[in-house]
């Protein structure tokens, strides 16, 4: 799986836990995410984000 970083926060994206607050199931890939979908701790959104 993989893991996509934040740019601005630091938050890490890890595609094994997804982003269970946001309703985003374990296993989907930083590419499936909607295109609305932000940071869960700093609110920008995916474009900040870095392959780790």
């Amino acid at each position: 799986m993989e893991k996509w970083k934040c740019s601005i926060c630091g938050d890490i994206y890890d595609s094994v836990v997804g982003d269970p607050g946001k309703g985003i199931a374990p296993g989907t890939l930083f590419e499936q995410l909607p295109k609305d979908w932000t940071c869960p701790v700093c609110g920008q959104s995916k474009s900040v984000f870095e392959r780790e």
